[in-house]
Formats: C-alpha cells, structure tokens, sequence
C-alpha cells in the first residue's frame, strides 16, 4: 500500500508539472440548466443544508460545514455554478470565480471529499460548460493559468481511475466527462477508439433491452442518455454501435416516461428534469422525438390522448443497491394537462434533509390507494446507514384492456396480502378526448386463506373494517375547493381549466394538506391533497371516482394565467 501510494504521489507531481493550453481550444456550450431562485438565494448568503437554511455572513461555500457532511459533499460537485449561471450578472459571476478559487487553493491537489470519479466527471462538466461566463471575471492572469491548470490535472487524474465508479452509469458519466474536457484542451479527445469501446460496453450493460435502468428512476435514465449523447457529439462516426443501440432503446423509454408539458415523472427518487434538457439531449442524438406504442417501459404504464397524459407505476420497486433510493409508489399515478401538472407525488426529499427524504419514500406521499396507514412496503436497515425498501409486493400485474372508447390500463399488487388478506387492484382509463380520467380501486380477497386473514385484521382494533384512504396529491399551481355539499372537489389550472373529481358514495371526500418536493425548489412547498378515505368491511370493497374536465371542451385553450407572461 505504502508503495502504491508513493507511486501515485509521484504521478500527481508529475500532473503538477505537465504543459496546460493557454485557453481552451473548444470551449463547451453553455447548458443553461440551472435554477435562477437558488442563485438568488446564494448571492444573499442563504444555503440550504440538510433542510436547514444556513447564512454564510461572507464566508465561501467550502467553510459552511465540516468535510465529512454530505451535504459539503455534493458541493464538490459544482451544481451550485449552474444556479449562479443561471441567475447571470456581475456579482453572481464574481461570486462563482471567487469560490472556483477557492476550491482550486485548498482541494485542487487532490484532498477532500470531492475526489471520486463520479464528482470529478460532474465538476469537469459544469466548469467547461460555464467557463465562458465564469472567465470574464476581472482577475489576475494567474487565476486563469490556475483554472486551466486545475482542469488540466482534473482531466488526467479521471483518465487514470474512471474505471473506479461505482458503477457502469459512473463509468458513463466520467468517460463522457473526459472526452468534453480532452476536446476542450486540447481539440480533440484522446485515445478516442479505446474510450468508444468501453462506453459502448458501459452503454449495453446500463440500458437494458427495454430501454431500462435497474434503478426505475427516470431521471437517472435522462442523465445517462445526455451522458451518451454528448460522447457520441464528439466521437462522431467512432461511436460504437452498442452505443448507439442503447441510446435508441433509452431514447424511446424517455419518450414514454415524458409528460405532455416536457416533464419526466417523478418516481424512485427522480425529478422532472431540467426544462428543454431531455428535448436538446434527443436533438443531438438525432433522435426524432415523436409517440411511443403503448407497453410497459421501465415498469411504468403510459395513458395520452390530446393534452392530457397519465402515467402509472405498475411494476414492483427496485431490488438490490437500488432499494436504497426507491419508493413504495406502487399504483401510483401522475396527470398533466397541457403544460400543467395536476396530480402528482409529493416527490423525493433527499435534497431537504433525512426527515423530507424518508417521508417521500412512504405511500402516502404518492396517488394511490393506502391501506390502514401502512406503506406497500417499508424502510429496513441496510450496510453503511443506508435504508433500503423492503417487504414490498410480491407480484405486480399489469395490462391493457381498451373498451367503449377508452384507453384503458388494469393493474394489480399483493403488498397487503399477508397481513389484511387483500390484494389492491386499480384500473384506469382515459378518453379519447384526453377530458375524462375513470379510476377504479378495489379491495378484494382471492380465496379462504385471504378471508380468515381480513377477518382477522378487521377485529383487531376498536372499529370494524380496515380503513384505507385514496389519496391525490395536487400540484402548488392547483387551487382546490370542495362544492357545497362536500361530494366533489373543483381543481383549477392557472390555464383557467377547472376539473371536477367526484366518487360514487363508496367514500368521503375531503381536503388536506400536502407538500411539493422537487430538487429545483430551494425548500418544499406546500400545498393540498384529495383524499377519499372510508373502511374495507367484505371480501370486496370498490371505490369508483372520476376526474373530469368541466367548461369549454376546446382541445387547446390559452394557457395562462392572470398576469402571467407569455412564454413566446
């Protein structure tokens, strides 16, 4: 060990004193994917850590917190010089050259926590892609020689482990990385065939057949497929054709999973994606963006018609290293209208601290049904603190079954079995018009030993039956309000569209609060649910509820909102 040390020692001086271009020979393009809101937030001295804001009273990003946090961690990658970039200006641009600085003076020669492949890769990435901003800031001629110098080292030094990620999308990740900043140094990449070989078999083994990532996070799938498309821009008629097949097969997945206002559905830890990302990803590609056939693309079923899309998660939660990061959505389901999102997930906490991350795991954080205040499956405990989701269901079945004009998708899950004896059953269909959603919860057991355990659980507490709630979590943008007599509840888009959900008896209606996760909102935001809530009391309990558009059935109506701009 002392040897291999010495013997990396060795090569880090020698980085140290490699020749560096005096500019770079092909700057990147700008990717313009940051959130402007955040920046502001960090020009005003005000980060968020694990939830909690914290105000920096002057100091750099690097003093806020000890080393080992997490949350220091994540610094190190640099997706704060996206929100800074974004929010533009003189004082954010010196801001960001002032802690670029920083970071050059006491991590640059390989210390602290921002030294693994996958951190390198994301750093390299967002210091080419902003350099053409972050450089107009007045300073020294030697603050450039340093900044061209630490991406020189940077470069070599992920040239040597990239093979070290955890796993192939890392690998992915970092080989991209390198070829983007080996072009911007120097005009082209190195060693260009060997590295098309192996992204071409990172490619094959991370994208499964059906355009799938072990994960089921459809923001993990963006970011490998922007990952490739990039590589593939640079390697040109090099890029391997396994590479090229993995990218057609995410390309069309990506298609399925998108929402008709851009957005990507929010499962297994995963945004919506940064707005026009997945749009320019396919445009580089040359994938021509157009409708996918109906089948079960990562597990998730897909309704669309007109301007309304649906997208249900009809397939068991991930296993393995990917239990850690996944979510007890099984059923669940998402709408949009136009460019509206309707109903939606509470989303993924992870970046509001444990408590946030934790409860967006859970079922209630998801639309769908939820039986007795008990998740379809829970949290465990795994290697190294982590908490991977465990007890889920068993089987999960799905299908489509159009009829009487309807796009129709029928699935089914076991989770509750063991311990209520029922089993969750959920059909759902869209009209041809994309104005009607039907649904259908039921309840129901499969024979004598499913009747003995719901007779069991039924008794057990002080009331009779096992209750269960329905739940519908709505977008902030939505406004909604019960009508008099409480049987009915009115969403209203800020397009002007009101939506009608109604039941038939089979349970009662009320509001309650929710709250809104998502990785470009600095904190969550709060806002409403639907929730229809009653008792299983027979072998068969169903539930039938509707969301219907209400008013002018114009297929395409003004999507604004009073005072709101024109996004031409």
């Amino acid at each position: 060990m002392q040897r291999r040390w010495g013997i990396e020692r060795l090569r880090w001086r020698a980085d140290m004193r490699a020749p560096v271009p005096a500019a770079l020979a092909r700057p990147a393009a700008p990717e313009g994917f940051g959130d402007p809101a955040r920046g502001r937030d960090l020009l005003a001295g005000r980060h968020l850590r694990a939830g909690q804001q914290v105000e920096g009273r002057g100091r750099t990003i690097w003093s806020l917190g000890p080393e080992a946090d997490p949350e220091t961690a994540t610094q190190h990658r640099f997706g704060w010089l996206d929100d800074l970039a974004a929010l533009g200006g003189a004082a954010s641009r010196d801001l960001a050259w002032v802690w670029l600085m920083d970071w050059i003076g006491r991590y640059g020669d390989g210390r602290g926590p921002g030294w693994s492949p996958e951190a390198v890769a994301e750093r390299l990435t967002r210091w080419l892609s902003n350099s053409a901003w972050v450089c107009q800031s007045p300073s020294p001629q030697a603050d450039e020689a340093a900044f061209l110098r630490s991406l020189s080292m940077q470069s070599r030094w992920l040239a040597r482990h990239w093979h070290r990620a955890g796993d192939e999308a890392g690998r992915i990740a970092a080989l991209a990385a390198l070829l983007q900043v080996e072009t911007a140094l120097f005009g082209a990449p190195r060693h260009a065939a060997r590295r098309a070989a192996a992204l071409g078999q990172a490619a094959a083994s991370a994208i499964g057949p059906g355009g799938d990532v072990a994960s089921r996070d459809p923001e993990a799938l963006l970011e490998l497929f922007c990952a490739l498309a990039a590589a593939a821009v640079i390697l040109g008629q090099a890029t391997a054709p396994a590479q090229r097949d993995a990218m057609a097969r995410a390309a069309r997945t990506l298609r399925a999973l998108r929402h008709a206002d851009g957005g990507l559905a929010r499962f297994h830890g995963g945004g919506r994606g940064a707005e026009g990302r997945l749009e320019r990803a396919l445009a580089e590609a040359g994938e021509a963006a157009g409708p996918s056939p109906f089948d079960l693309r990562m597990g998730f079923a897909r309704l669309a018609s007109a301007r309304t899309t649906v997208l249900l998660d009809a397939a068991p939660p991930p296993r393995g290293p990917d239990a850690a990061r996944a979510h007890a959505s099984t059923l669940a389901f998402e709408m949009t209208c136009g460019r509206r999102p309707l109903i939606v997930s509470c989303g993924s906490g992870t970046h509001h601290g444990p408590d946030w991350r934790r409860a967006g795991r859970a079922t209630p954080s998801h639309s769908t049904l939820c039986l007795d205040g008990h998740s379809s499956a829970r949290l465990g405990r795994g290697a190294g603190g982590s908490e991977p989701l465990v007890d889920g269901p068993r089987e999960v079945l799905a299908h489509r079954a159009d009829s009487d004009g309807l796009q129709r998708i029928e699935a089914g899950h076991d989770a509750w079995r063991a311990a209520f004896g029922l089993t969750h059953d959920r059909r759902l269909g869209l009209d041809r018009g994309g104005l009607t959603l039907v649904g259908e919860d039921l309840l129901t057991t499969l024979g004598p030993a499913d009747e003995r355990a719901f007779d069991a659980a039924s008794h057990a507490g002080r009331d009779p039956g096992v209750a269960f709630t329905i739940r519908f979590h709505l977008h902030p943008d939505v406004e909604p309000d019960l009508d008099a007599q409480g049987a009915v509840a009115l969403l209203r888009l800020r397009s002007g569209e009101v939506w009608r959900l109604a039941h038939d008896g089979g349970a009662r209606l009320s509001l309650a609060p929710s709250v809104y996760l998502e990785k470009s909102r600095p904190r969550p935001v709060p806002t409403q649910q639907v929730v229809l809530s009653g008792r299983a009391m027979a072998y068969a309990t169903l539930v039938r509820w509707s969301l219907v558009r209400s008013g002018d059935a114009a297929l395409a109506p003004r999507d604004l909102w009073r005072g709101e701009g024109d996004p031409a």
